[in-house]
């Protein structure tokens, strides 16, 4: 069954702090919550990790760890979203049985959408649809266009990522896009809340543009 929740935030030196960006986006109702913190070291990671989850336990915020499914499950978060480089997802699944975790799997073409079918994870992140600095070797970019089909042919629970703020999600959300994943948008604001509900608001109140798995 597809997941419709429109944000879905990844937190990646927030200037806020991550704690009052995560306070922010659980007040907000935001569905889906990632630490995200690149080729940091684990000590430094774990301990930020469990603050979050501390901060998102018991509420409808899903705290999903990057790429490290050992910090996730030491922390016992919702669920860990791995790249295409990172452990397999089958893998993952195998060393993390508890009941109701969730896996996430990036793409980055209709090849890598298409292999991910089969091994069916809880969502994926397509992209990057617009040009980003958060990858210091970054994918080429999809567009909009080649991003909104990937995403309306899909049976899986889709998130949009790459460079999405407040300006350009309209624009996506015309060619059928009802996840978005957002970074800057949210990490560079002081005001993490009202950025966060910008956009959700954005999102709500947009009139539907073309159906997830139309084509």
């Amino acid at each position: 069954m597809l997941e419709i929740f429109g944000l879905y935030l990844i937190l990646t030196d927030p200037v806020a702090g991550y704690e009052s960006c995560a306070e922010a986006a659980v007040s907000e109702g935001v569905r889906y919550l990632q630490l995200r913190m690149k080729d940091r070291p684990r000590q430094q990671v774990a301990p930020v990790a469990s603050r979050l989850r501390r901060i998102t336990q018991g509420t409808s915020t899903r705290f999903i760890v990057n790429d490290d499914l050992a910090v996730a499950m030491e922390v016992d978060a919702d669920g860990v979203h791995l790249g295409q480089h990172d452990m397999r997802l089958d893998d993952a699944r195998k060393a993390w049985t508890t009941e109701g975790k969730l896996f996430g799997l990036s793409t980055h073409d209709e090849e890598q959408e298409l292999a991910a079918r089969a091994l069916a994870p809880d969502l994926i992140g397509v992209g990057p649809v617009f040009p980003t600095p958060t990858k210091k070797i970054p994918d080429p970019v999809l567009g909009v266009e080649r991003a909104g089909k990937i995403i309306r042919s899909s049976p899986l629970t889709t998130v949009a990522i790459g460079g999405i703020d407040e300006r350009n999600l309209g624009g996506l959300l015309d060619v059928g896009v009802r996840n978005f994943a957002v970074v800057r948008a949210v990490n560079g604001s002081d005001q993490p809340r009202a950025a966060i509900a910008k956009l959700m608001r954005l999102w709500r109140d947009h009139p539907v543009g073309a159906t997830q798995g139309a084509e």
